[in-house]
């Protein structure tokens, strides 16, 4: 069930008005109905992926609550590694099986040995990267008892298979998100009328701006070897707005429509490509995901604390981790290598910690550094995306040269020019609205707050007449992929 779907449209109201005005008065009812609504809502693809959900939430509420009482550090650690393997052994199998094997076979066929192997028709279960990662926090942190582990079978699967965030996160963490499922939740209407504005925030940027950079960022893509440099470079700019309506749109939606039910969720995107340097944009993009490798993979490997041989094994294995989380192919390790390498330099300068405040914080208007950086940001960004779009490394490398050859001087060509460019206003349009709101959790939050009751209906309508002039396409969100 998609967010943009009139399916979704109807689900909703439903879910909400049982929710508040029926199983109100009773916790344990509500939980009980998020459940449902959650496995509704994700069978809805394919129902034979429930069994997955419901499998790895009883093992990590098993392996919980015997947690709680075991005290030998050995069988705690068996107890932990047990939730790993059944985790990372689901996401193996359904998501680098056909990888490895494929690697496998290669690497001997180098040495001349030919292997045999038939790969898997295995299809992927949509947002299993994201829901084992999520449970994965709760038995991580009940073994380094951080979180008590709960009791209440029913408030876990609601924090497993919670469906505002199942798909494609935020990756919340038990801490922070199952301990909302003890409270008895009281409706209110200033958070649920900011989680209709955060919705409709989202569905702006899926809909008007990332499913129409995708028509052409994909008819770029794909017919790369009969474009020019610089329509190449107009296809890598449409593709990074793509993702980051996409994805960053995803996560408004999911957040607007968790504060309808009396929930809030972490901030997973906060105005990234303003960012004056690569480490402060991945303090700003998939935040829940880069803080989770930094938490339990970056600082127990040691993180910044020893020499300068281990703060670069560190820093290239969780970009590089962080890359192939993404999906089984070599685009997206060398997409994580690149970012390790944009990031080293401030790593060992010490420099990483820099631009921790807002751009431009209290003024209008950038000063030329900044600019300078932001620009220079962005540009670094752009060819990382490259990686990331490109069907192999094959293309990618292509992809690149044709960049940097001649062509890159002469006239755009590719079909729809003219649409395309109507596209890029609006584009120029969102960006305006992204810096004039980049201090507040998404863009129009401030803005309409700022403005009288007139010009900010105006503004709301006005996004509902561009979703439902640009709507209809459909179209799946990128991360569902991974």
């Amino acid at each position: 069930m998609l967010f943009n779907s009139l399916d979704f449209a109807i689900f909703l109201p439903i879910v909400f008005i049982l929710y508040w005005f029926v199983t109100n008065s009773n916790l344990k009812l509500q939980n009980l109905l998020i459940v449902a609504a959650s496995y509704l809502f994700y069978g809805w693809w394919d129902w034979r992926f429930l069994s997955l959900i419901l499998f790895s939430t009883v093992v990590d509420y098993s392996v919980g609550r015997k947690l709680r009482t075991e005290e030998n550090q050995t069988k705690r650690k068996a107890l932990l590694w047990t939730s790993i393997l059944v985790n990372l052994g689901f996401l193996g199998f359904f998501k680098y099986y056909n990888f490895f094997l494929d690697n496998f076979v290669s690497a001997f066929s180098f040495f001349g040995i030919d292997i045999t192997a038939n790969t898997l028709n295995i299809i992927l279960p949509v947002g299993i990267s994201f829901y084992t990662f999520q449970t994965l926090s709760y038995t991580i942190d009940v073994y380094k008892r951080r979180l008590e582990p709960t009791k209440d079978f029913i408030a876990f699967s609601a924090f497993v298979s919670f469906f505002p965030q199942l798909v494609a996160g935020p990756i919340e963490r038990a801490t922070h998100l199952l301990p909302q499922f003890y409270k008895k939740r009281t409706f209110d209407y200033t958070k649920a009328v900011d989680g209709m504005r955060q919705i409709l925030w989202g569905l702006f940027k899926k809909v008007v701006i990332a499913d129409n950079c995708a028509e052409f960022a994909n008819q770029i893509f794909n017919n790369s070897a009969d474009m020019n440099g610089s329509t190449l470079v107009l296809g890598a700019v449409f593709f990074t707005f793509q993702i980051y309506g996409d994805f960053s749109g995803y996560s408004d939606i999911a957040i607007g429509t968790s504060r309808l039910f009396g929930f809030d969720l972490m901030q997973n995107f906060n105005f990234p490509y303003f960012s004056r340097d690569i480490a402060e944009f991945w303090r700003r993009w998939h935040i829940s995901l880069s803080t989770w490798f930094r938490d339990y993979l970056y600082i127990p490997l040691g993180g910044s604390r020893g020499g300068t041989w281990m703060k670069v094994r560190n820093t290239f294995i969780i970009f590089i981790v962080s890359g192939f989380w993404h999906g089984a192919n070599w685009t997206f390790i060398v997409w994580g290598a690149l970012n390790a390498i944009y990031f080293l330099p401030l790593l060992l300068t010490k420099n990483n910690r820099n631009n921790l405040e807002t751009v431009a914080q209290g003024r209008y208007l950038p000063n030329f550094k900044e600019l300078s950086l932001m620009l220079l940001t962005f540009g670094l960004t752009v060819f990382a995306w490259i990686f990331f779009r490109a069907e192999n490394i094959t293309h990618a490398i292509t992809y690149i040269s044709e960049i940097f050859s001649a062509s890159i001087c002469e006239v755009p060509q590719f079909t729809e020019r003219l649409e395309a460019l109507k596209i890029t206003k609006l584009i120029a349009l969102f960006l305006l609205m992204e810096w004039v709101g980049r201090e507040g959790q998404f863009a129009i939050e401030k803005i309409g707050l700022k403005w009288n009751r007139f010009f900010r209906h105006l503004m709301y309508y006005s996004i509902i007449l561009l979703i439902i002039w640009y709507g209809g396409k459909e179209q799946q969100f990128i991360y569902f992929q991974f």
